[in-house]
């Protein structure tokens, strides 16, 4: 078992080394096959604070039918920024029910500094956000009120 104060250490480890850029960015998350609106893809998962507040950091390529589903606890409104991610991306935000209710193309934070960085809210409360590469929703005819199906 491992000690409260040992526990405590961990987590300060990984926030310090994640706020540096010290972590590996080629590092993957479980992966899952989900459905969008009648397409299928692959996602990595995140679901705790620490791969929350990593995402997309770092990465210089994202294949095409591939992306990143945040899953949280609960359903509510949900704040985004781009921090050190080099791609420009397209997110999704899902209800608890799997509905889409909102899509927003999002610009690589690369080079912006933090005071500067947009905040992309989602218009309604959402449980899920999923992170594609910029255009995927509007290519694939993904639209608010679609469903998503998690395998």
């Amino acid at each position: 078992m491992v000690s409260p104060w040992k526990s405590c250490l961990v987590s300060v480890i990984l926030i310090f080394i994640s706020s540096f850029g010290l972590a590996n960015p080629g590092q993957t998350l479980p992966k899952k096959k989900i459905e969008v609106g009648g397409k299928k893809i692959t996602v990595e998962v995140a679901e705790t604070n620490l791969q929350q507040a990593m995402g997309l950091m770092f990465r210089k390529k994202m294949h095409a039918d591939e992306g990143m589903l945040f899953v949280f606890k609960s359903e509510e409104t949900r704040h985004f920024w781009m921090k050190n991610t080099f791609l420009d991306l397209a997110i999704a935000f899902f209800d608890g029910n799997g509905t889409l209710v909102d899509i927003q193309e999002m610009k690589s934070g690369k080079g912006i500094p933090d005071d500067l960085l947009v905040n992309y809210k989602s218009a309604k409360p959402s449980k899920y956000a999923l992170e594609m590469n910029k255009g995927w929703f509007t290519k694939n005819k993904i639209k608010v009120g679609d469903k998503m199906k998690i395998e």
